[in-house]
């Protein structure tokens, strides 16, 4: 019996992400710094872009989330540049077989506006994933004043990611 190509198999995750705005802090969103008085406060750099990102990818491929890989008890992620959590969960999913689609990132706060840097955040998470740019998308969401996020306390990320299961072919 001669077998045919097997089927392309997808997985979607999703992912989210929220910190609260503080003093004396760098502000990073996807892997970017970006000027403004305050930052997020974390376990790492803070960034809910790519922590958002991160689990949206490892949800995807069944693997748990950013908390049990990169638990906020270990020292070493004190601090850590987020872009660490990323590359480590891609090599993660290379070595499964998985390659990244496509992902699409929520950005929710009310300040700084971020239209101006959207393009470059789509650059890095690019060059994190090493697709291609179009594979990205950025929007940035007020919360119109409500809440947290809407009192300018808070900063939240919403990702989706899709992955496709790479198939040696076989003759």
């Amino acid at each position: 019996m001669i077998e045919g190509p097997k089927p392309a198999e997808y997985r979607v995750g999703i992912g989210t992400d929220i910190h609260r705005i503080v003093e004396n802090r760098r502000l990073m969103l996807g892997g970017v710094y970006i000027p403004y008085p305050a930052g997020l406060l974390g376990h790492s750099d803070g960034d809910v872009a790519l922590h958002a990102i991160t689990d949206a990818l490892l949800g995807a491929a069944g693997l748990g989330d950013i908390g049990t890989l990169f638990p906020d008890t270990d020292p070493q992620w004190k601090d850590a540049d987020s872009k660490e959590f990323v590359y480590a969960v891609k090599e993660t999913l290379e070595k499964k077989g998985w390659e990244v689609v496509n992902v699409d990132l929520t950005i929710h706060t009310e300040a700084p506006r971020l239209g101006p840097i959207k393009g470059q955040i789509r650059r890095c998470i690019a060059g994190l994933l090493g697709i291609d740019f179009t594979a990205t998308n950025v929007k940035a969401k007020t919360n119109e004043g409500l809440g947290e996020i809407g009192a300018g306390e808070a900063m939240a990320a919403t990702a989706i990611a899709l992955l496709r299961k790479k198939y040696k072919r076989t003759l």
